[in-house]
């Protein structure tokens, strides 16, 4: 086949691609210069509709309603928007292979790339039951949610058994999303988890209490401690039932799993220097290699803010990094330099008619505020964590997308609430 040769390749093709494509585009790329290579089948979407709107019953999203970048309020790119750009938007071409010496990118079907300055953009993978050895992991009606394609399946699965039973496995993003998803369309649902309450990386017991206590309400059941074993199957290989380890068996139609996921960075093992599981880069998302940038979540980049190299996996990260490395890119190219990535840690979840979002780091102790009753008609609480006053602080609360609050600026962007006031200690300032 004939080889393809750009100035610009991103390999990948979600939201970080779409981002650094429309940065691209803003920095005066020409036509030409850009590809995007992709194995899924469409242009870049805002991923996190796959495990809400996508799934309701009523007021669905699809495509192309969700292309990026409209998850942070900007312009819907559709297909025809990369070729007016003059980008190729190269789809179902899965690459198989890198060598980062010779600047070449294979792909399954034995195509050739050359490029002059890579960007990694490969996300992550699920990580799967079959990983762990569980007994009937394999079984029909189990199911991952990453790809449009995983929501599809989904999709098609609640319509055909209808007012059926799903085992929800795993207690973080994902399982709590689509554990309320199922439930809005009236599947009677469980959760499983090991840890003693759901979203153990973020909620402290109290937050989790009051989830826990909500999901309760509408009808979820919640098994905390134990995992799942085994699975059972009919005649047809479809799923029927879960074993867990704690010796009860739980009947299912459907079973969805997430517990967690992994950076795909296997096609860069021993080309390009690692850390924490990821990329190493800089404040830059330069790697070790020359010309070659890594975003989103494959990246371990430093995080000034503390002063430690993280890497992130969140729809925001990913964005965020992605237009910061092109920024880079272009600047570089300029012989002009910009400020080091210098990002706060954000996360959001929606899910029934609850929102929250959280900001910092979760270290040092926590403080508690508001009602966290959830029985109550409405719901305003939060939790703030404080180390030492000088370094780490952050805050949570359920009801600031709720309320609109305008931005606190020495908080980068978080929001706050006039109702709890600010604490301030040795120049540091908290919303609260």
């Amino acid at each position: 086949m004939a080889e393809k040769a750009f100035k610009y390749v991103i390999l990948g093709g979600g939201v970080a691609a779409g981002y650094a494509a429309r940065e691209f585009a803003n920095q005066g790329v020409n036509p030409g210069e850009l590809a995007i290579l992709s194995k899924e089948a469409v242009a870049p979407y805002e991923r996190p509709a796959l495990s809400k709107a996508y799934l309701f019953p009523e007021g669905t999203a699809r495509l192309p309603g969700f292309h990026v970048c409209v998850g942070s309020g900007g312009e819907r790119l559709l297909p025809e928007w990369y070729t007016e750009k003059g980008i190729s938007l190269i789809l179902n071409t899965e690459v198989v292979k890198a060598d980062l010496a010779s600047k070449t990118l294979t792909s399954a079907a034995g195509e050739t790339f050359k490029y002059q300055i890579l960007i990694i953009a490969t996300g992550s993978t699920t990580i799967r039951l079959s990983d762990f050895g569980v007994q009937g992991a394999d079984a029909k009606n189990i199911f991952y949610l990453r790809e449009i394609d995983d929501a599809d399946k989904l999709v098609e699965v609640i319509k055909a058994k209808k007012n059926g039973k799903a085992l929800v496995v795993g207690g973080g993003y994902i399982g709590l999303e689509l554990s309320a998803a199922l439930r809005i369309n009236n599947i009677d649902v469980s959760m499983v988890y090991p840890e003693p309450w759901c979203m153990p990386r973020l909620f402290t017991a109290d937050l989790a209490g009051f989830y826990e206590g909500y999901y309760a309400n509408k009808g979820i059941k919640i098994i905390k401690g134990t995992v799942a074993t085994g699975f059972g199957t009919n005649e047809n290989g479809e799923v029927t039932d879960v074993k867990l380890k704690d010796g009860r068996v739980m009947e299912a139609d459907i079973v969805v799993v997430g517990v967690g996921g992994r950076p795909l960075t296997k096609l860069f093992k021993g080309q390009v220097e690692e850390e924490k599981g990821g990329i190493k880069t800089d404040g830059f998302f330069k790697t070790s290699v020359p010309d070659v940038y890594a975003v989103g979540d494959v990246a371990t980049f430093p995080m000034k803010l503390y002063n430690e190299m993280r890497r992130v996996e969140h729809v925001d990260h990913a964005r965020k990094s992605a237009e910061q490395a092109v920024k880079a890119i272009f600047t570089s190219e300029q012989g002009n330099s910009i400020e080091e990535y210098d990002y706060l840690p954000y996360f959001y979840s929606r899910a029934f008619d609850l929102s929250w979002q959280f900001y910092g780091d979760n270290v040092g102790d926590s403080v508690f505020f508001g009602d966290g009753n959830p029985t109550s008609p409405t719901h305003k609480f939060g939790s703030y964590w404080i180390k030492d006053w000088e370094g780490r602080w952050c805050i949570f609360g359920e009801w600031y997308s709720r309320r609109k609050q305008g931005n606190c600026q020495s908080c980068k962007g978080s929001a706050s609430s006039p109702q709890f006031g600010s604490a301030s200690h040795r120049g540091r300032h908290l919303c609260l």
